[in-house]
């Protein structure tokens, strides 16, 4: 596959998915950004600040492993944080970066990271065959340094694995896989999940509530 026909694979799939996710309301205003791997070098990823749902040719660009712009255009300010996924592993095909509420909610009522365990949508994730398995994500605070978060992404990943998924505190979620069709799986998958964590911590809080006024009675 040549360089242009690539990129051209890559532009279309990056704005079939924007708008899908658009459609969910995961990516309100100008928020989120799409990527999707080019070669060892390079990668497309949104321009910055373009409404997700309504993405043109021209809202797609192409930067190097380090960030660059390879075209003259200005990518997102997190591109940083696409880069250091593809560089850390070349499997990595697509990574997706979403503002929806439930995973800002979960980001910011959790002092660590989050786990599922003994849930069927747990197979939706490569190498997860049994709804007895296990995920676990980590949370990391929002920070305006990107070049300083993806160290500590690398960090992590140096220490626990690449694994599938991380959230950034009052922020959003960011996903990857293989290939964009593999992405987007997780992505639902993992919206799945955090709304059910979600509508659990409130039944537990409800619970703990409930109890409470029980004892003062």
């Amino acid at each position: 596959m040549n360089d242009a026909h690539s990129f051209e694979q890559a532009r279309r799939s990056i704005i079939a998915v924007g708008q899908r996710i658009w459609r969910q309301g995961w990516c309100p205003a100008t928020s989120s950004n799409f990527s999707q791997r080019l070669d060892d070098e390079r990668c497309a990823i949104t321009v910055s600040g373009r409404d997700k749902g309504a993405l043109q040719d021209t809202d797609i660009m192409q930067v190097d492993m380090q960030g660059r712009s390879l075209d003259g255009q200005k990518p997102s300010a997190e591109t940083l944080l696409h880069t250091q996924l593809y560089r850390r592993d070349q499997s990595i095909g697509a990574v997706l970066h979403t503002h929806s509420v439930k995973a800002t909610l979960v980001s910011m009522h959790t002092d660590g990271p989050v786990s599922w365990q003994g849930l069927e949508l747990l197979k939706a994730f490569q190498g997860t065959d049994s709804h007895e398995g296990n995920l676990t994500i980590p949370v990391f605070d929002n920070t305006q340094d990107i070049a300083a978060l993806a160290d500590q992404v690398q960090g992590w990943m140096s220490v626990h694995g690449t694994g599938v998924a991380y959230l950034i505190r009052g922020h959003g979620l960011y996903t990857w896989g293989r290939d964009m069709t593999e992405t987007l799986r997780h992505l639902e998958a993992l919206e799945f999940l955090l709304d059910y964590y979600w509508q659990t911590h409130r039944l537990a809080s409800a619970g703990e509530r409930l109890m409470a006024g029980d004892a003062k009675a």
